[in-house]
């Protein structure tokens, strides 16, 4: 099984960006995707943003996957 994690993006360098997922940063491709910019969130997989994806959806896994480590900590 495969997962994607969403992130928002927080810089664009080229086709590669810099993209915030729960509190990390790193450096993804985004030539997979069209017409984004700064502020979009995005699903990545194995260092690739692979689709566009809502603000609220997004918040909504985020802070799922948020709660299921807090849950693994607990």
């Amino acid at each position: 099984m495969c997962l994607a994690l969403p992130g928002k993006i927080i810089e664009i360098q080229g086709k590669m960006g810099i993209i915030e997922m729960m509190g990390v940063r790193r450096e993804v491709s985004l030539e997979l995707i069209k017409d984004y910019k700064a502020g979009d969130y995005v699903l990545v997989h194995a260092g690739c943003a692979i689709t566009k994806v809502d603000e609220e959806e997004a918040i909504k896994t985020i802070e799922l996957f948020s709660e299921i480590r807090e849950m693994e900590n607990g």
